[in-house]
């Protein structure tokens, strides 16, 4: 009976020890990384400063913003395509967004519910949970990373809370994730290249289209 005392007070140890540095992060670190990205020509500066090892820590950067979910990743994902151009900096954030991800699933699939709800209020967090869980998940799943506007990081930490397949999960969320990595790096892109005009078209596009992923997050969040 000494056993599973034991691993409850492990897995507590554990919870209490990742909120503790996952609220540290988010006081201390958040708004300065926040306030770094929100002008990428300072951005391009403070990374291109590491040298060679400017894309790993890029990279690192955006699993870092994955895994607190309060540092915006669309600014993130538009300084690196300020820096690094449209195509690469979609491929750098896509693979840290993936590392990130991986990560977060899988502490939240380890530590479990007293973790995610701390980060999602407990409707949201049901009518999540519900819609992962449905019959037809995939298209779900795909839907809830697709849809701009939505707290994707955060999702994924509910997705590891379900029977989910993780490598499924995981593919489709990131498949999905693609076009508004690639649409930031092009903005962030043609801002760099003072293409001003074409930035602000993208601009009004991408408005569009979160306008749009407003009013279908409510038909998906309507409750039955």
């Amino acid at each position: 009976m000494r056993l599973p005392g034991k691993q409850n007070l492990l897995h507590l140890a554990l919870l209490l020890v990742f909120l503790l540095l996952f609220f540290y992060c988010t006081v201390v670190y958040a708004p300065g990384i926040s306030r770094i990205i929100s002008n990428p020509e300072q951005f391009r500066d403070y990374i291109l400063g590491f040298g060679s090892q400017n894309v790993l820590v890029f990279i690192l950067f955006q699993v870092v913003q994955v895994i607190i979910a309060a540092i915006p990743g669309e600014l993130l994902q538009i300084a690196g395509g300020f820096v690094y151009g449209t195509w690469w900096g979609s491929i750098y954030s896509l693979a840290g967004i993936l590392l990130g991800s991986i990560v977060a699933f899988y502490i939240s699939r380890l530590l479990g519910y007293p973790l995610v709800c701390y980060m999602v209020a407990p409707q949201k967090l049901k009518r999540f949970s519900r819609l992962l869980r449905q019959q037809k998940s995939e298209i779900s799943i795909f839907i809830l990373f697709l849809i701009p506007g939505l707290p994707k990081d955060v999702i994924t930490y509910v997705g590891g809370l379900t029977p989910l397949n993780p490598f499924r999960f995981l593919l489709i969320a990131i498949i999905a994730r693609f076009p508004g990595i690639l649409g930031s790096a092009y903005l962030g892109a043609s801002v760099e290249q003072q293409a001003y005009k074409e930035a602000l078209l993208f601009s009004i596009a991408a408005l569009l289209l979160f306008l749009a992923g407003l009013l279908l997050k409510d038909r998906l969040f309507k409750p039955n």
